[in-house]
């Protein structure tokens, strides 16, 4: 290395050495300032809310905390057959019967005489009747009854003879939906997806899950395994889709929901929303009566003030998450989910406390980044046992570690990616106004928003930087949209998935543009206009092919996903080369339009952007009808 080499390798080593120091400096100051704001009040908020969610993680997990245990009273002999079910249900105090029964209320007669004193909620007379008394006598007979059935079942289940106990079993196989034809003779076409006849061996047993031939059956959820000579990838298995539940009894069969770990799992997001409340107060606090001037003038850089007083909050977040998950008995993967979505709450209140004007706004802001982000992350993982489309959310790889299920690298690349992505794009346009004319001016927040997109204008080109930069957003709208129609019924769900994604994705292409034109980075002239539409609609091209991951998880299989995100990718080089560059033109062609209104003001914009959304479903329509 030469000597003007290693000068200015050294020069630029001692610049990041001074501005990682900066930026620690900052981190100190705002972990004391932040804890001399922490009264009396907030400090018995913070431990009630600790106890709350390490109560709820306790309660679901393992045996609980016992909060059932012996809250009804029943009244029951020893000698009688209802004792030993009222002694191992955990729910039951059993008592004996004569403390609760008057003598002649013991025997066959029609009614039952209790006691004075008697405190009892259900009493089982010598001849087996069963009877509820007081406020809580109806609740507590239903859970008698149902105690009743889980003894029973347990006494099958310790049955030497199990075939005599359970004389009919079912297996239940969750297999990928074939919406087959029919054929000439007037049978169902299922694509060979059929079970197999000779499962039951023709005389009422199973066979343990195996075919005719006693191989392991063929699943439709192999995750990109070869199916019948179908190249195609597949959906993954995420826990529903081609897995077999063990044998059980008819009664016992259940839809699957895995209900104790999304509650374990959502502990995850509560805590998150009560520091990003913190997180934007302070990030507020820095812009009422200037009091954030000292730092703008100081050394640092807006990149360095706003990394070190996010540095304490992300690092606390990080302690809360490794603390719930050592707590639940979660991996380091539950951990490695939750992180990308604690830095996409940090940086949604960092954002919206940049664009709020007061603390009231700013208490709107954050309750709406709140629902949003918690209704994203949580509705998906609902369907982790019976649909794919949970993958969108992180939490549902914390769903499959918690029931031991693995998962592979691109699965996590496809549930975190967008949360990742749209952190870093919201960090970089929050940075973007922490500047002296734009933090302490009062503006709307459409004009703020309006302000970071054209601060990050740097001329024609960066127009089509702007919008590879929303597509992590364009995603995240998509998915959720289809994560909250794919249970519509498909009339209703696919146009308005179509529409949706055109309008996502004509807003994300044009709103650049319109920022350039509204803050006259731009001459307001036709041809500008159609040029910046062509520089938006190739970039948002080149950025869109990254979405084709979804391919990897198998979306464009269900027809919803591919309302949303287009036809899975063919083989064929003819029908690949059209595919590729088809949308090319079809986003040029859709951005001209929403361009040529955004130099004409408002209203033209909205003129434009109709016109484009129009355009753009009419194109989603046309490729359905061809791949349907």
């Amino acid at each position: 290395m030469s000597d003007g080499r290693r000068s200015a390798f050294a020069d630029r080593l001692r610049r990041l050495s001074n501005s990682i120091a900066r930026t620690g400096r900052i981190a100190r100051w705002e972990v004391t300032a932040s804890a001399g704001t922490v009264d009396r009040k907030t400090a018995v908020a913070l431990v009630v809310l600790v106890l709350a969610a390490g109560t709820a993680g306790v309660s679901v997990s393992d045996e609980g905390l016992g909060l059932e245990r012996e809250i009804y009273v029943v009244g029951v002999a020893e000698e009688s057959q209802y004792h030993d079910v009222a002694v191992e249900a955990e729910q039951f105090r059993p008592v004996p019967l004569e403390d609760v029964v008057a003598e002649s209320g013991g025997g066959n007669a029609d009614t039952i005489a209790l006691r004075e004193d008697a405190n009892v909620d259900v009493v089982v007379t010598r001849d087996g009747r069963i009877a509820h008394d007081g406020p809580n006598g109806a609740a507590a007979y239903d859970e008698f009854r149902s105690a009743v059935e889980t003894y029973n079942a347990n006494l099958m289940d310790r049955e030497s003879d199990q075939a005599a106990a359970y004389p009919v079993l079912v297996s239940l196989e969750y297999q990928d939906r074939d919406l087959g034809g029919t054929t000439a003779d007037g049978t169902r076409d299922d694509g060979g997806g059929t079970a197999d006849e000779s499962s039951d061996g023709g005389d009422g047993t199973t066979d343990g899950g195996t075919d005719s031939d006693g191989d392991e059956p063929a699943t439709g959820g192999g995750g990109g395994g070869d199916d019948g000579g179908d190249d195609r990838l597949q959906v993954p298995n995420v826990g529903g889709s081609g897995a077999s539940s063990a044998p059980g009894t008819p009664g016992s069969i259940a839809p699957p929901f895995p209900f104790d770990s999304l509650v374990l799992a959502f502990l995850f997001v509560v805590p998150m929303n009560f520091v990003i409340q913190a997180y934007g107060s302070t990030i507020m606090d820095e812009r009422l009566n200037r009091r954030g001037e000292l730092l703008l003038v100081s050394p640092a850089s807006s990149r360095e003030i706003v990394a070190g007083k996010t540095l304490p909050y992300l690092l606390g977040l990080v302690g809360i998450v490794v603390a719930i998950a050592v707590g639940i008995g979660g991996s380091p993967l539950a951990v490695a989910a939750a992180l990308p979505i604690a830095l996409l709450f940090l940086a949604a209140s960092f954002t919206g406390a940049m664009f709020a004007r007061s603390f009231k706004e700013l208490t709107f802001v954050t309750v709406t980044i709140s629902v949003f982000l918690t209704t994203y992350t949580f509705i998906p993982a609902i369907f982790t046992d019976v649909n794919p489309i949970a993958l969108i959310s992180p939490l549902t790889l914390i769903v499959m570690d918690l029931q031991d299920e693995s998962v592979r690298l691109g699965e996590y690349l496809f549930s975190t990616g967008p949360f990742y992505l749209s952190a870093a794009v919201l960090f970089l346009l929050g940075v973007g106004v922490y500047r002296e004319e734009d933090m302490f001016a009062q503006k709307p927040i459409p004009a703020k928003v309006l302000d970071a997109v054209a601060n990050r204008l740097r001329g024609r080109r960066s127009i089509a930087l702007l919008s590879i930069l929303f597509i992590p957003f364009v995603f995240a709208g998509q998915l959720l949209s289809v994560a909250l129609l794919f249970a519509v019924p498909e009339v209703v769900a696919v146009p308005a998935v179509v529409v949706a994604a055109a309008a996502i994705e004509e807003l994300a292409k044009s709103v650049g543009v319109y920022a350039g034109f509204a803050r006259s980075r731009f001459d307001a002239t036709a041809k500008t206009a159609v040029v910046l539409g062509a520089f938006s609609g190739a970039g948002f091209f080149l950025g869109e092919k990254v979405t084709h991951v979804v391919q990897f998880v198998g979306l464009p299989d269900l027809l919803i996903g591919t309302a949303a995100f287009g036809p899975a990718v063919s083989s064929d080089p003819l029908l690949l080369a059209v595919v590729f560059l088809a949308p090319l033109g079809l986003h040029v062609v859709t951005a001209i339009p929403s361009a040529v209104g955004a130099s004409r003001g408002r209203t033209g914009y909205a003129v434009g952007f109709l016109a484009a959304t129009l355009v753009h479903v009419a194109y989603n329509l046309g490729v359905l009808t061809l791949v349907s």
